[in-house]
């Protein structure tokens, strides 16, 4: 999916929270400027230089950004921390071919590198920013590759609460199958009709949509990509929804019609508890495919939201693992429960 930094502020924040990518950007542009608080800074000046404009299209861009600046790290320096930058900056202005700052001045706006970032990813003006533009996007494919063996389709799985949300999840799903069996007077259509509807009560999308988007195999199983929220919430449904019908059987003594199962879904989805983690699912499932995936679901595109860098931390970072691994280590857990028994 193409993306344009320049009008997109969710894809421009996903980059920016992206802490793994923000590394190795880091070290791609190598771009010198000012050690301070233990992090590289700029001056607008320096940003000006660096991307080939007027100083002032800088302070263009500031004031009708400053707030998606200042959440990036743009910082305002006063007082002892001026002072102290300034004495930093004025000791290194031979390195940097700028002139010394003024001790006088009562504050200065300076950029770290995850806003001077910011700034070449808006600036239409510059071609330098243009092509670290494109740079960018490739350091953050690559970077999610790596990270994943290039397996996004299952990046859900490195998530250390997948395992027992699947697990979950399949017991649910067998409850629910059974009541669908037992209680409703139709054939097995029934299985992928009501699990569509499922779908679709939570997340807009029927099986085949759900994996159109996200590209799927003949052989890939759809329960299979789900994140944990997604699968811990759609078991809710099945239960909820196996002990409806079961009750409704037991009220009628004969099997369900699926009129009458249909009209007890519509009643079943309305209920109100439903509502906030529905769109929490909404936002976690939109949000994530967008920026891991690269796969937009159009009726969820108004849940997109940036990721936080936790995020980015928990499907990419230390913690997060393949299922294979997980397999193998829940393998040994239960080898060693067998042997004390």
């Amino acid at each position: 999916m193409a993306k344009d930094l320049t009008n997109s502020k969710i894809d421009r924040q996903n980059i920016l929270n992206n802490n793994f990518a923000m590394s190795e950007i880091e070290k791609a542009c190598n771009i010198d400027g000012i050690i301070f608080e233990d992090k590289i800074t700029f001056t607008k000046e320096q940003v000006a230089n660096f991307y080939e404009v007027d100083v002032r299209t800088i302070e263009r861009y500031l004031e009708d950004n400053k707030d998606e600046f200042i959440a990036n790290g743009y910082d305002i320096l006063k007082g002892s921390r001026l002072k102290a930058f300034i004495k930093k900056y004025n000791d290194k202005v031979t390195d940097i071919n700028v002139g010394d700052l003024a001790s006088s001045i009562p504050s200065l706006g300076i950029f770290d590198f995850k806003a001077f970032l910011n700034v070449g990813m808006l600036l239409v003006e510059s071609e330098k920013a243009k092509i670290i533009r494109q740079n960018i996007l490739d350091i953050v494919i690559d970077t999610i590759n790596v990270k994943t063996g290039g397996a996004t389709k299952y990046i859900n799985q490195r998530d250390e609460d997948f395992l027992n949300s699947w697990f979950d999840e399949e017991n649910y799903r067998r409850e629910f199958t059974d009541a669908l069996n037992n209680y409703v007077a139709m054939g097995n259509i029934k299985y992928a009709i009501y699990t569509d509807k499922i779908y679709e009560s939570i997340f807009r999308e029927k099986a085949a949509e759900y994996r159109s988007i996200l590209k799927l195999e003949k052989k890939d199983k759809t329960r299979d990509t789900f994140y944990s929220e997604v699968l811990d919430l759609i078991a809710s449904y099945e239960t909820g929804l196996a002990e409806v019908i079961t009750n409704k059987y037991n009220e009628l003594e004969r099997k369900l019609t699926p009129y009458e199962t249909d009209e007890l879904f519509g009643e079943f989805e309305k209920q109100s508890l439903y509502k906030p983690l529905i769109n929490k699912v909404r936002v976690k499932m939109a949000s994530r495919d967008f920026a891991f995936r690269d796969a937009l679901h159009i009726k969820l595109k108004d849940y997109i939201t940036p990721l936080e860098a936790t995020e980015y931390e928990r499907f990419l970072g230390e913690k997060s693992e393949d299922l294979k691994e997980r397999l193998e280590e829940a393998k040994d857990v239960f080898e060693r429960l067998k042997e004390r028994e």
